[in-house]
């Protein structure tokens, strides 16, 4: 039988790129896809609305943008409605080169009930590796940005990437990609709405951790991230986001001491306002 798979797609003024992602979905084969498109109150709404009429997608506006993952929850309210047994979360800016590549996806799930999430291997459109991610640690590392200032970059992933050369349970995926369980969405009360945007990965982890279930990454499927950051605003802005968003974090999943907590929150302020000091200057 094949299996029904509810992708939702958030656009917040990206319908060029929900345009190539819809393209690319649209050419998967051994499943059969709902493509729910969710308008988070964008200024593109309405090219957004025109494509799925265009497509045969489903349709949702958000009434206000209450950031990426309560943007995200109306989509997966939407496929928890229709009782989809799995949803994948995808990006506008994600390609899906692979024709099997949500088959693979599902195959995985299918095979481990205890895998409520999974991810595959994803590459940026500079070829670096963006997927499996390492776990968060506790409050000493958020003092690595200092080792980071005098880290020398790796040529094929960030730091923070785990092994991405085979497959196996894992901490942590990114958020740009990755196929969840629906009964487990429902069982934690969908995705954390505190987060506007940023730290929705770390959340999602603990979340994962502490119901005892696990996260898996799939390195035989591969998908494309065309993420441009240079075109997503104004970054002392996106960074106070970040802070907000960290501290939220640290504060409610980290699992730190309350002295641990202290110290990781002082990291992550000294951390921003040392950014904006830096970016003010130039």
């Amino acid at each position: 039988m094949i299996m029904k798979v509810a992708v939702v797609i958030l656009n917040y003024n990206s319908s060029e790129d929900c345009r190539k992602c819809v393209s690319f979905l649209k050419r998967q084969e051994g499943v059969e896809l709902e493509l729910v498109l969710v308008d988070n109150c964008s200024p593109d709404g309405d090219k957004v609305a025109a494509l799925c009429r265009e497509q045969n997608c489903t349709f949702i506006a958000s009434s206000e943008n209450r950031g990426y993952n309560a943007g995200n929850n109306v989509g997966l309210r939407y496929a928890a409605e229709r009782g989809y047994k799995y949803a994948l979360i995808a990006n506008p800016d994600m390609e899906f080169p692979e024709p099997d590549y949500v088959a693979k996806l599902v195959a995985t799930m299918e095979k481990d009930p205890e895998i409520v999430v999974c991810g595959s291997d994803i590459v940026g459109a500079n070829g670096i590796h963006q997927n499996p991610l390492v776990r968060d640690g506790n409050w000493v590392t958020s003092f690595s940005w200092v080792n980071g200032i005098f880290r020398k970059k790796q040529t094929d992933s960030y730091e923070f990437i785990d092994n991405y050369k085979g497959s196996h349970y894992c901490a942590k995926v990114s958020g740009c990609c990755l196929m969840v369980r629906m009964d487990f969405i429902q069982e934690i009360g969908f995705f954390d709405e505190y987060p506007f945007l940023y730290c929705e990965e770390p959340i999602l982890s603990r979340q994962v951790e502490m119901a005892g279930r696990r996260m898996y990454y799939l390195a035989d499927a591969q998908a494309i991230h065309r993420h441009i950051p240079s075109t997503k605003g104004d970054p002392v802005k996106r960074f106070q986001h970040w802070k907000r968003s960290r501290l939220y974090f640290v504060n409610h999943y980290s699992g730190d001491s309350w002295l641990g907590k202290k110290l990781a929150s002082f990291s992550i302020k000294l951390y921003v306002q040392l950014f904006i000091w830096t970016r003010s200057r130039y």
